[in-house]
């Protein structure tokens, strides 16, 4: 069923254009190991340039309110580029999926394999499996409802949501209406983004996973 704000009952949100914007390179990214949930890396070189390659992209836009999940990647992507008053709020609706105790580890031949299973229950339709007792895409998907909420009565048209990979998958799945089983059909690289906009309780597609700013 389509996501409906619990406010919409009694009135009609106003229409929004919101920007999906996944968080720059760490080295945690760069170098191949488990992130998640539990590991707030800060963004590396490579990470800082493409957030200003981003913010460079985005500059005409004007966003009435930035919203990053409560990892410090995101909050340090959007910081490259939002320095004219915009508020921002952090939540953790918003942050990467756990990985559990695989967290923070090189991926090593067992948990690739531990990785790709899961993945792969996933697509089947499993969605109550997780990685090393960390978060399935149900429970994500239960925290961003929440988040989501606080951004649509949130005032003003232009938000941009700074946010995670798996993390953007399982949202764009949802919102616009996909099984989460679907949500490796939406591809994303660091600082690349999507556009989706929210008109009378629905969410649909503007832009996919913008990449072309990164060069």
């Amino acid at each position: 069923m389509p996501f409906v704000p619990a406010n919409q009952r009694k009135a009609t949100l106003k229409s929004k254009t919101i920007f999906i914007l996944r968080h720059g390179e760490t080295d945690f990214n760069k170098n191949g190991m488990v992130q998640g949930r539990g590991v707030n890396a800060s963004l590396n070189e490579v990470g800082k340039e493409q957030a200003r390659k981003a913010g460079a992209t985005l500059a005409d836009i004007s966003f009435d309110h930035v919203f990053t999940s409560a990892l410090v990647r995101t909050k340090e992507t959007v910081g490259q580029f939002i320095h004219n008053g915009t508020p921002v709020t952090s939540l953790d609706g918003f942050d990467e999926i756990s990985w559990g105790n695989q967290e923070g580890k090189e991926a090593s031949y067992d948990a690739k394999n531990l990785y790709a299973d899961t993945v792969n229950g996933w697509r089947r339709g499993e969605l109550h499996l997780n990685v090393g007792g960390g978060e399935n895409p149900l429970e994500v998907m239960e925290r961003q409802q929440t988040a989501m909420q606080q951004v649509l009565e949130t005032d003003g048209e232009n938000i941009l949501i700074c946010m995670h990979g798996r993390a953007m998958r399982v949202l764009l799945s949802w919102t616009l209406n996909y099984p989460l089983n679907f949500m490796d059909g939406f591809p994303h690289a660091n600082c690349s983004y999507y556009v989706l906009g929210y008109r009378r309780s629905s969410f649909y597609l503007k832009d996919f996973n913008r990449v072309g700013h990164l060069g």
